[in-house]
């Protein structure tokens, strides 16, 4: 089983930038004890050294649902600004989202459906003689290209590959920006309150503890 995890600060200042370092320890140290491997894909730094104003996780293993239960939602920590001793705020909130893990496009041979037809179009003893055109369809996707323009099915066949390869490329490419979009809208997306996890003080310590 593989999810991946972003914890983000969302909008908030420095002080859930350091939450967001502090989630990401805990919650790596928790997910070791599950024995659920976790890599850290992206970072996103903040000014100050060693906080995040969000990171992105792959997690796996077989004891990851437990680790959705207990930190997918709102973070609470309850303490004084590392940064700012003055400060009267003491609530800082931070978000963990999980996403599925996103599936390559790939388009080894096993996933390409070929189908031969006869070319259309003007004039030319093989036109509608031959099955020299060639359709390709990415059965995972559904994607479909068509090459008619040489006469030999084989250059049909090749110019067909590269056609969807192409194709591939870039709905691969629309599906990252897609995908991307999708997690900064977590930075606006933060709802404070209703925490599932509440930590205090300067040890991040778990409420309750």
């Amino acid at each position: 089983m593989t999810s991946w995890f972003q914890i983000s600060s969302g909008r908030g200042p420095e002080e859930c930038a350091w939450v967001v370092a502090q989630v990401l320890r805990v919650l790596t140290l928790e997910a070791r004890t599950q024995a659920v491997r976790v890599e850290l894909l992206d970072a996103v730094p903040a000014r100050t050294k060693g906080a995040f104003h969000s990171v992105l996780l792959a997690l796996e293993g077989e004891r990851l649902a437990g680790l959705h239960t207990r930190w997918v939602g709102t973070i609470q920590w309850i303490g004084r600004s590392p940064f700012r001793p003055l400060y009267k705020r003491r609530n800082w909130f931070v978000g963990v989202e999980a996403f599925a893990e996103p599936q390559p496009l790939g388009a080894s041979l096993a996933d390409v459906k070929v189908e031969t037809m006869r070319a259309s179009g003007p004039g030319g003893q093989h036109v509608n003689k031959t099955e020299s055109a060639v359709r390709m369809t990415h059965r995972p996707t559904g994607l479909t290209v068509t090459a008619r323009e040489e006469r030999s099915q084989a250059a049909n066949r090749k110019l067909a590959r590269a056609r969807l390869a192409a194709l591939l490329r870039e709905t691969a490419r629309s599906q990252a920006e897609r995908d991307r979009q999708r997690r900064w809208t977590q930075h606006d997306a933060l709802i404070r309150g209703n925490p599932v996890r509440i930590f205090e003080g300067p040890g991040f310590r778990p409420r309750g503890t």
